[in-house]
């Protein structure tokens, strides 16, 4: 009776570790990510790119840095309030990595958030970890102005400064700069050449501009 009684409260676990991956935006991601895991999983202390397509589609991140144990964990086009509400338990915490470098807030502005909505949820996440990662250090790279998004600068100049200021006198936190790099000499508009045909992503010569940026951050 015991022994039915554990294999019951087994599969009751499983059933439900399952059904949690579902249902969510881009589960199919989180759950090819557990697969990753399963076969290999990081090893603890590593620095973790967590955030939407820009970190997905650095496909050459790992090979950029060869000597920093990085886990890349780019999520679709997902949204920042999205990595709040659902990834963290599979795709952040499990890792316990020493630095956690995010890129969100982009998608939520496009789909009508405000930059003060995208602080208020930066602001959660920073708290999640920070309680539970208190050791770890945490790096936001600033919301970058597409050309194809250029009507929401406003709200993209809103969330960055937000954000800035809120870490400034916050431990083991910090805000890197990574739009006024891809941005025209002497102007505030984005260079189209710095980006894909989308205007959206960045191109190899985009991400060169970030490497630039992070170098001094990434080991």
């Amino acid at each position: 009776m015991k022994a039915k009684l554990i294999f019951l409260f087994l599969t009751l676990c499983i059933g439900t570790q399952l059904h949690a991956q579902t249902g969510f935006p881009f589960d199919n991601e989180i759950r090819d990510f557990k697969h990753q895991d399963s076969l290999k999983f990081p090893p603890e202390n590593g620095i973790l790119f967590i955030g939407s397509s820009s970190i997905r589609k650095w496909t050459d991140l790992e090979k950029r840095f060869p000597n920093a144990p990085i886990i890349r964990r780019g999520v679709g086009g997902c949204e920042l309030w999205q990595v709040v509400d659902y990834y963290t338990p599979y795709i952040l915490f499990p890792y316990q990595p020493r630095k956690i470098f995010i890129y969100a807030g982009e998608n939520d502005i496009a789909g009508g958030k405000t930059g003060k909505f995208v602080f208020e949820e930066f602001q959660k996440l920073w708290e999640m970890i920070n309680k539970k990662l208190p050791k770890t250090t945490i790096y936001f790279m600033s919301v970058k102005p597409s050309p194809s998004r250029a009507k929401f600068i406003g709200e993209v100049s809103i969330a960055n400064e937000l954000i800035r200021n809120y870490l400034k006198n916050k431990k083991n936190s910090v805000y890197i700069d990574v739009s006024t790099i891809i941005l025209k000499r002497n102007t505030t508009v984005s260079d189209s050449s710095l980006f894909e045909k989308d205007l959206l992503h960045l191109n190899s010569k985009g991400y060169d501009k970030w490497q630039e940026i992070l170098e001094a951050y990434v080991k």
